[in-house]
């Protein structure tokens, strides 16, 4: 039996292809005729009541679904309020009316809580057998929400969802509207949502002045008389992003609200800190300093103030924990870290786009804040007079709180203010803006946050906003190679995440040749939406402690373990050349000689005002870090059994 000739397997194809069609339209006709046969025996018949469907990962499009079924209801437009999870895709193509809000996660891909009703409408558009008239008599709309800062991946999910159900043979009532979560989402979605209400009443046809699915993905207000078309508005690529978690009510860098013109120029300034942002943060027990800054009272500063002991820093580096400042002057990040500790309700960036408040008004103001809450303390039981009096007066200032504090342009006259006021600086950087690290002026010690070794987990651990994060990862290794002064790289363990990778971590010692490393496991914040961490991903200070070891053996004699604080599960490393001498190690600071030194004016380097460590902070010391002058205290813990 010969082969079928190319010309029969042609004619086949497009057999089974106008069977697939005809067989999607006699569908389509008889749902129609059924439908026109119901309303004629019955005239109060009507068909299957609309849906509102939202596929939520943290809670920012059920928000919004909700307010847009609420304004649904008041305007006598009765909807099901559906989770996707719980929606039977196969039912779509018997609605009569959907509307969909939906969000872009991690790559984009859709919610965990989408991703089967995601994953089967790609498949029933790619399937042949479906045909192009499944969604025929279904009427629909959808609003993706997204970060922009992810450009590639910007509302994908949203765009997929509008494009596949045009594909299936849907009618679009609508065209599809996006929000950016760096902004003015609520503002952008009202409009789209008092659109729906036009459109579905018959009143209305497009996105009340506002342009949805334009070609550049920007969102602009067509009624605003004095913007000129042919300036560019500032921000472009670059801009604030408030975490979905946080329903985007801040500032949009692409939307502009009121476009003022100075000089011939467009301004379009934000504040950083928005009144959501602002009120999250200052449940947590933030001080919120002008429109960007921040401050707070650590729980080792309240410890020592009371006897009971101090953070890994007054073990590792003699810092006085009680007179200790924790601040920062920019809340944005550029990365959205798995450990967050903050849970991400602070803004997020790639470069600084907002109002800028002096250093010398941020430094002061963070003081003031700072001594006021010291002065809370007082009657607590345990803090001595003493104690408190010094407390009040600030000698080190860990540029540490959150967020990425040398994104804030004038980082070094901040620093600066603090250097001259006799307070040390501890800063710590996330490693994505290298220029800036190169620029800094010196601090009295540099940290470097290396959470990850290789690209690929870096990328799972940080979950970085700039497409280029591991160049700019290494970049930012090699400028703090060039600095004289102390430097740090500080790696936080994750069980489960990066604590295999030794060999890699030890490949990346050469690049920024740091004289301390900071080992750490991850502090366990309780559950987040935007988090996947348990306490199964929190290691034992055991496991700290091999892990340690075992890159110090590693680096052949050039690090050797110095400190640990058990309390904190954190070892440090040291560089032997430098800070081991005759035995003695010498991470302790000399804070006075560093002070000097900056006010000379003249080169150092970190040889200059090293202190000797005291042997209850060296590595296996029974103290174990905890300073024998200080009371240690434990907690009696009366957990119910479950």
């Amino acid at each position: 039996m010969s082969p079928p000739s190319t010309l029969t397997i042609t004619t086949h194809l497009t057999l089974l292809t106008l069977l697939t069609a005809a067989t999607s339209y006699l569908f389509y006709k008889s749902r129609r005729l059924k439908l026109l046969k119901l309303q004629s025996l019955n005239p109060n018949f009507s068909p299957r009541k609309p849906k509102l469907i939202y596929v939520s990962q943290t809670g920012t499009c059920k928000t919004l679904a909700h307010r847009l079924h609420a304004l649904l209801a008041s305007s006598n437009l009765l909807f099901d309020l559906v989770d996707s999870k719980d929606y039977e895709p196969e039912e779509l193509h018997k609605e009569s009316v959907v509307l969909v809000v939906v969000s872009t996660w991690e790559n984009g891909s859709a919610p965990s809580s989408g991703r089967f009703l995601a994953d089967w409408l790609s498949e029933s558009v790619s399937d042949f057998r479906v045909g192009n008239l499944l969604l025929s008599g279904v009427k629909f709309a959808v609003f993706g929400v997204g970060s922009r800062m992810y450009d590639e991946t910007y509302n994908v999910v949203g765009r997929e969802f509008s494009k596949g159900m045009r594909a299936l043979g849907g009618a679009e009532v609508l065209g599809f509207c996006e929000g950016d979560v760096d902004g003015e989402l609520d503002e952008v979605f009202d409009a789209w949502s008092r659109d729906v209400v036009g459109v579905l009443k018959g009143g209305v046809e497009g996105n009340g002045g506002f342009v949805c699915d334009a070609s550049d993905d920007e969102v602009v207000d067509e009624d605003e008389d004095d913007y000129d078309e042919e300036e560019d508005v500032e921000g472009g690529e670059e801009g604030i992003v408030d975490l979905e978690d946080l329903a985007g009510r801040g500032p949009s860098r692409n939307f502009v609200v009121e476009v003022k013109k100075v000089n011939g120029k467009v301004n379009g300034e934000k504040e950083m800190v928005t009144p959501v942002i602002r009120a999250s943060l200052v449940k947590q027990g933030y001080k919120i300093i002008g429109s960007h800054s921040g401050v707070k009272l650590c729980r080792w500063t309240k410890s020592q103030l009371r006897g009971r002991g101090g953070c890994y820093k007054h073990s590792f580096y003699g810092i006085e924990s009680h007179r200790c400042m924790e601040a920062t002057p920019s809340l944005a990040c550029a990365n959205k870290c798995v450990f967050c500790w903050r849970h991400h309700t602070n803004p997020v960036g790639k470069s600084w786009q907002w109002k800028m408040d002096d250093p010398l008004d941020i430094v002061n103001t963070a003081i003031d804040l700072h001594t006021k809450m010291i002065k809370q303390m007082k009657g607590v039981p345990g803090v001595k007079a003493e104690r408190l009096l010094e407390g009040l007066s600030p000698r080190h200032c860990a540029l540490s709180l959150v967020g990425e504090p040398i994104m804030y342009p004038e980082i070094n006259s901040l620093v600066d203010e603090l250097h001259q006021r006799r307070i040390s600086t501890f800063l710590v950087t996330n490693a994505q803006f290298p220029e800036k690290i190169k620029a800094l002026r010196p601090i009295t010690q540099l940290y470097v946050s290396v959470d990850a070794a290789t690209k690929e987990s870096l990328k799972a651990v940080d979950r970085p906003l700039f497409g280029d994060f591991w160049e700019r990862f290494l970049d930012s290794l090699k400028s703090l190679r060039e600095k004289k002064q102390r430097t740090v790289y500080r790696l936080t363990l994750v069980k489960g995440w990066n604590t295999e990778e030794i060999d890699a971590y030890y490949s990346l010692f050469d690049v920024g040749d740091p004289d301390f490393i900071e080992i750490k496991g991850v502090t366990y914040c309780g559950s987040s939406a935007t988090s996947k961490l348990t306490m199964e991903n929190v290691p034992w200070h055991a496991d700290v402690k091999s892990f340690s070891e075992a890159l110090a053996e590693k680096s052949k004699g050039v690090y050797e373990v110095a400190c640990e604080h058990v309390h904190s599960c954190c070892v440090l490393l040291a560089k032997v050349d430098k800070f081991k001498i005759n035995g003695q190690w010498y991470t302790w600071i000399d804070y006075e000689k560093f002070h000097d030194l900056v006010a000379a004016g003249k080169p150092f380097d970190s040889k200059d005002y090293m202190a000797p460590t005291p042997s209850w902070a060296a590595y296996g010391a029974e103290e174990g870090g905890f300073d024998p002058k200080q009371i240690r205290f434990k907690k009696e813990r009366h957990h119910k059994a479950k």
